[in-house]
């Protein structure tokens, strides 16, 4: 079903079907005759829930700037990593492979994610060329999965070391509230501290892992405990997000870090900043 809008249209495709499951993904075009850029948007949800209507109201600001978006289904917590990331590289090579019958440029991509979304956005564009994330077969021979830009809202770019910092607080004289069932989303889904450490894009960079590094942003809200805090097991006297920009800066990317107030950040606070990044580099 296409569906019309002033100044875009909205239209569903399978992109990936698994056994008798198929997944999803919502194509946002601007009107017009394009090609259009295009971004991957990816949801939140720890890795455990949600799903691409979640993406709704940035793809909306996104589209309305003259960007395609595609906010995705993937598979999450009871098939466990990496398949959430064989998910998401199987999209770019589909949408890329289909770009011209899709009005799209598959030489202008991006991809955008939010809180664990924005892990796995930063992790596709960090490792296009993973067998591992790569091995699915959408269609498209001799197509790859790089992305010319990332940009996060506020994510868990380092999974173990949020696991850590949710387990540290519950076992506090009191326990924040945030931290809720956090530990045991890790766990369903990452199975192992040891998958939380490999599927890591901090620790990746710190550890020297040859990986991609395109132009990113960070979009922090404050105050925010869950995403914006100093992990003591780092040498760093740094909060996450500085942390990360630091080593992907060394790495030889170049990342923005924005904060914005936490209390708006779900808004034009924080989709309008992220609409501005992708028209700068990808239009």
């Amino acid at each position: 079903m296409v569906t019309d809008t002033l100044n875009f249209t909205t239209q569903d495709f399978e992109y990936v079907r698994h056994g008798d499951r198929g997944l999803a993904l919502r194509l946002y075009r601007p009107t017009g005759p394009g090609p259009f850029p295009v971004v991957i948007d990816l949801h939140g949800g720890a890795w455990t829930n949600g799903d691409l209507s979640e993406c709704r109201d940035r793809d909306e600001v996104l589209a309305n700037a003259g960007l395609a978006v595609a906010g995705l289904d993937f598979r999450q917590a009871s098939d466990g990593y990496p398949t959430s990331s064989a998910d998401v590289n199987a999209a770019i090579r589909w949408l890329k492979g289909r770009a011209g019958a899709l009005k799209l440029d598959a030489g202008r991509v991006g991809i955008t994610g939010q809180s664990s979304g924005g892990h796995l956005a930063m992790l596709a564009a960090m490792r296009p060329a993973d067998p591992r994330y790569t091995a699915i077969d959408v269609g498209a021979a001799g197509v790859d999965a790089r992305v010319q830009c990332v940009g996060m809202t506020w994510p868990v770019i380092n999974p173990i070391s949020r696991y850590n910092h949710a387990k540290r607080q519950r076992a506090g004289a009191n326990p924040a509230g945030w931290v809720g069932d956090i530990p045991e989303r890790h766990d369903a889904y990452w199975g192992s501290e040891a998958n939380m450490i490999e599927g890591n894009p901090m620790l990746a960079l710190e550890r020297g892992e040859k990986v991609e590094t395109p132009p990113a942003i960070w979009i922090q809200g404050r105050p925010d405990p869950v995403h914006d805090y100093r992990d003591p097991d780092s040498p760093l006297d740094l909060n996450e997000p500085e942390r990360f920009a630091a080593n992907y800066r060394k790495a030889g990317g170049a990342i923005e870090v924005l904060y914005i107030e936490q209390a708006t950040r779900s808004s034009n606070t924080s989709s309008d900043p992220l609409a501005a990044f992708f028209r700068k580099h990808l239009l």
